[in-house]
This record gives structure tokens, sequence and C-alpha cells, in this order.
């Protein structure tokens, strides 16, 4: 469940704990209206509580927190998946409901003031509090739901997918907006439709500063109106942007954002090389900064500021509690290259994790072995129970290995444990019509070589890719590795044009929807699909449908170790390494609550400014 991406937009990452299925869900004729969702358990928050239990509601507002990116930006528009957009923008809309990051799979009304939906779940309703209120005094009204909804449909491919059996969205009442399904018992739809921004359908139909109408299917960086705690106060294209407090904020004392939205300013600024970023917040101009590299947090910290604690260093487990991680390089099974899956799997052999974890990664990282990595949702051993009856009744569509062969990352390390395995990727290259000429691997029929591009958006990203490329190198393929600029990187990604790209999928423990967007036969020819390496197969197919609408708890369990051990099972991708861990450093310049919400670090929202 969820809309989520590492290198792309998120509206809301949430995620869900094994559990009985929610009393909440037993509705009545009546369809009462209620205060939040849970996909799975109760809701931890009653009717008209306070606060979060997580948050200081006392926290001071005040304060800036200069942040930092990589890229650039050339767009405020909330609803395209074009262009690039700023980051931060987010902040500048509100949406239908709003996720507690101490429960999993639960959301509580932010615009709307209840939600309703029948025992089937073919439609769900949501009532708009009276008092929500865009940034220029206007009521937020169902037509602004349905303006939004509609167009993100439209013209986000992402949102096309996410979005696909939710056939119509209707005002039903005064502050009323209905939407209705082609399926019935999908219980996540209610919970992911409280996710999407809500933008004000007045201000995109009017005109803009230039007296020219406003094109919602265009980018634009003329500052946008919102209903959220911020706005956009300046701006330098491409390069800066800061974004205010809003004093006259509709729902700065509503009870779920109490203790939230603290820093009166937020700053970023963007910079085309990560090692630039890097000394900008060494030196100060910038005050906090996210690690990705283990070389650096490990040997990069030794400036003064760092060693006589002016700059602290945390590292949190909390986001990945319920996280699970898919880090690969993605064959584009669309290249007739990469169809079989003998090559894919020799591909896997060809790459020395242990020797790039001990000589780039001061063992910090551990093998990704599971498209769900590091949660309960993960295949292993050999199927049993429920698992190995949903294969069982999938036999003569999946791969026989499922049934009697544990997948196993090739394990490498040493000298002759990296030779076993170039042996063994030769190998599948001779069963799959190739042999080695000379110092070249060629298809035996054609002689043309095996050659292919690695696309990356990311110079870092090298450290990896080269001594990949030189493996590869050994026996024969000419792997090339290209790395380009933010821009490009998105619209060939969005168009699949690459021969093989760095990917990154995150899942939370309630999968669902999305998940057709990620392996789904409808979407493997979608642009803008998450679908990056062209997956069309009716096994996986049937079992992503068994995942949205399993009987129980178990059932889903079930059929997400089972579609996890098909993917694996296909060579899909060649699995990298992922830490279960977030590295965060900062200037001592904020605070934090003494105990972060069990599933997230709340950062920025729940921070704050230390006093002056």
């Amino acid at each position: 469940m969820g809309l989520n991406k590492v290198g792309v937009a998120v509206w809301g990452l949430v995620a869900l704990l094994a559990g009985p299925l929610p009393s909440a869900f037993a509705q009545g004729p009546a369809e009462p209206f209620r205060h939040g969702v849970a996909i799975v358990g109760d809701l931890k928050y009653p009717a008209g509580f306070e606060r979060f239990a997580y948050v200081n509601p006392d926290a001071p507002k005040g304060g800036t927190l200069r942040m930092s990116s990589t890229g650039t930006f050339d767009s405020f528009n909330p609803v395209l998946n074009r262009g690039e957009a700023a980051p931060g923008l987010p902040t500048v809309f509100d949406t239908l409901l709003k996720d507690a990051e101490d429960e999993i799979s639960t959301g509580y009304g932010l615009l709307a003031e209840g939600v309703s939906y029948p025992a089937d779940f073919s439609s769900a309703t949501f009532r708009l509090r009276a008092e929500a209120r865009f940034a220029d005094g206007e009521p937020v009204k169902p037509e602004d739901v349905i303006f939004s909804f509609e167009k993100l449909k439209e013209l986000n491919p992402l949102y096309t997918s996410y979005y696909s059996h939710v056939v119509s969205a209707e005002k039903t009442g005064d502050r009323d907006v209905t939407f209705r399904f082609d399926e019935k018992n999908n219980r996540e739809l209610p919970m992911i439709l409280g996710q999407f921004p809500v933008v004000p359908k007045h201000w995109w139909e009017g005109n803009g500063p230039d007296g020219k109408p406003r094109d919602i299917s265009r980018t634009t960086l003329e500052p946008v109106l919102g209903s959220g705690p911020y706005k956009i106060a300046e701006f330098k294209a491409g390069a800066t942007i800061r974004y205010e407090l809003r004093d006259d904020y509709w729902a700065k004392d509503l009870n779920v954002n109490r203790g939230y939205n603290n820093f009166k300013n937020v700053t970023y600024t963007m910079f085309g090389d990560r090692d630039v970023e890097f000394e900008a917040f060494r030196s100060g101009n910038t005050d906090f900064w996210q690690e990705t590299r283990a070389a650096r947090w490990a040997t990069g910290f030794d400036f003064p500021a760092a060693q006589d604690g002016r700059v602290k260093k945390e590292e949190f487990e909390n986001p990945f509690r319920a996280t699970g991680v898919m880090q690969a390089l993605v064959p584009n099974m669309r290249r007739e290259l990469f169809k079989d899956q003998r090559v894919r799997e020799a591909l896997n052999y060809a790459l020395d994790f242990e020797e790039l974890n001990r000589t780039v990664f001061y063992g910090a990282y551990q093998r990704v072995d599971s498209f769900f990595f590091g949660t309960e949702l993960a295949s292993t051993g050999l199927p049993e129970g429920k698992e190995l009856e949903l294969l069982t009744s999938l036999r003569d569509k999946v791969p026989a290995s499922v049934f009697d062969t544990p997948f196993k990352n090739p394990v490498g390390g040493t000298p002759q444990a990296s030779r076993e395995n170039l042996r063994k990727a030769v190998e599948l290259f001779k069963q799959a019509g190739y042999e080695l000429r000379g110092n070249a691997m060629v298809n035996s029929k054609t002689g043309q070589p095996f050659r292919f591009e690695l696309l990356l958006s990311n110079p870092q990203l090298e450290v990896v890719a080269v001594p990949y490329q030189q493996q590869l190198r050994k026996i024969g393929i000419d792997m090339s590795v290209r790395t380009v600029d933010d821009s490009q990187y998105t619209n060939r990604t969005r168009t699949f044009d690459y021969d093989m790209t760095w990917v990154v999928w995150a899942q939370t423990l309630n999968p669902g929807n999305e998940q057709r967007n990620y392996w789904g036969s409808s979407t493997a020819n979608q642009e803008g699909s998450r679908n990056y390496a062209g997956i069309a197969d009716p096994a996986v197919d049937a079992l992503i449908e068994r995942i949205i609408f399993p009987a129980d708890r178990e059932e889903q369990i079930a059929a997400t170790k089972a579609l996890d051990r098909v993917l694996l099972a296909h060579d899909y991708v060649v699995p990298l390494y992922y830490g279960r861990t977030a590295r965060y450093a900062f200037w001592d310049k904020f605070e934090h609550p003494a105990e972060l919400p069990t599933y997230g670090t709340g950062f920025p929202s729940i921070w704050w400014a230390k006093a002056p």
C-alpha cells in the first residue's frame, strides 16, 4: 500500500502490522462516518483524541531549517509526473487523511472529518470539514476534491494505475464526496483515497499574473495555492526555495496537527553534486544531512564541528521497522537482450557483493534477498501451508524451482569464489545461446556481442557500477556506465529508455494496489509506471490479486511470500544491498521528542528549533 518511491515524490507512506481484520470493517447498514481508517487492527486513537502520543504539544514555533537537495526543480505543479517538482512541495497541500507514525496503515481525518464505506467496500464517502480553507480563504469543497482526483488520474500515470479501480468521484452532499469502485472487497481503497493532494479548482481554472488561463496539464513556476501549513514565500528557479509557515493555516490547532509544523521557515538549496552538497553541510551552510554512503559515514565526519559536538550523528531504525526494500540493478526485458531468464541469472553471478561490502562499504550492508527484505513478508526456505497451496494452484505457471529450491544470491568475497561464480555465469550464457569468442561474449548464431548500457542518476553509484563493469568484462561482456542529470534520468526511466538501471522499491507491510504498478502486466508498457523490468506474467498477476483481495491477514502474508518467491525465481533483478537504519547528521540547533514514533523519525514535521 502507498505510492512509494526512492527518487520519486511520495504522498504518504503507510504500513501494516499483522493482526485480525478490523472490527471497524464490520459495517452495519447505516454506514456511519468514522474519524479514521485502519486496514488491519483497530484505530489506536479514539474519536475526539487530543493529539498523537509521540509529539511535543508545547514545541515552540519558529526558527529556520536549512535543507539541501541534489538536482534542480522546474515545477510547483503537484499533479504532474513531468518536470522536476520542487523539494518540500507536499507541505503546501493537505490531504483528506493524515497518517499516524506510531501505527501501521491508519489514517485520521485532516481535510475530511469522517469517512464512510459499505461492508463490501464498493464505495467510500468523505465528509469535508466545514472549516477547511485554502490559503486565499476559499473553502475546500467537494468540487476541489473531484477536480484533484480526476486530474491526477488523467495526467499522472502513477495515479492512473494506483486508482485504476476507482471509476468515479461525485458530489453527494454539501460537503460529501463519494468515490465508486468497479470491484468489491478491496479494503485498501478507502485508505489510499485519503492520500492524494487536494488542489483548488478555482485557482487552476483562473488566470495567472500574466492574465492568461492557468493550465494544470503543464509545469509552472508560479507559486501555487494550497490548503497546507506552508506557502512558497520566495524562490530562485532551480536553485533555492523558501517555505513559510502560514499564521492563518486553518488546521494548525487540529488534533492531527498538534506538535507538527514547528519551523517558521524551511529552505532548500539545490546542488548538482552530492559531494559539494556535503561540503555545504560541513561548513554550516545547511543544517541537515542524511547519509547514504557507508564510507563517508565511517570516515567523513572528522571535521571539528562533528568532533566537538556541534554536529550530531544519529542512526534511527524506526523508518525500517515497517518497510521492506529491494534495491537492485534492473535489466529491461523490453530489450531482446534480457528476455532469457538464464541471462538475467548469469548477471547476478557476476556481482561480487561480499568484495564490495569489504572494500567499499566497511561491512555496513546486507545483500538483499527478497522484494520485501527485512520484513515478515519476505519468503524464506521452502513454501509451506497457505503459501504452498497458492503456488500449487499455479503450478503450471510458476518456475518449478519455487517448490524445491530456496532463493540464494551467489556468494563471493574470495578470488576462488569469484572465479567459480564467473564460470557459472559463462555456463548460463552458453545455455542461453552465447559463447566466448576471444575476449567477447557473443550470440552463437549471429556473432552479435553482448553489450549494454547501465543508466545511473548519481555519480556516487559508480562505486558499485565500475567494479561490476570490471567483473563483466572478465567474461567478455561490455557494459558501459552512463550517468545523466536528474531531468534526463527521469524522462528516460518514465519512457523505459534504458538497457539496465538502478532502482529502489520500498514496500510497506500492507502491500496492495501499488503491486500492479510495480509488477503487473497492465503496467508493463504503461509509461510512468514503476514496472521498470517490464514484467508481464500471469502467475504474478494472479498473486497480486490475492494480495489485494485476501480473505484474512494470514492469506495476505502467504500471497505476498508467494509473489516474492516467484519474482525471485524469474531473476528479474540483480539484487544489491541495503542497511536497516537511517543515518542523520545535523547541526546542534534542533530538538526532537525523547521518544520518536515507532515507525518514523518525524523529521522535520515534529522536530523544532532550539531557543536561541
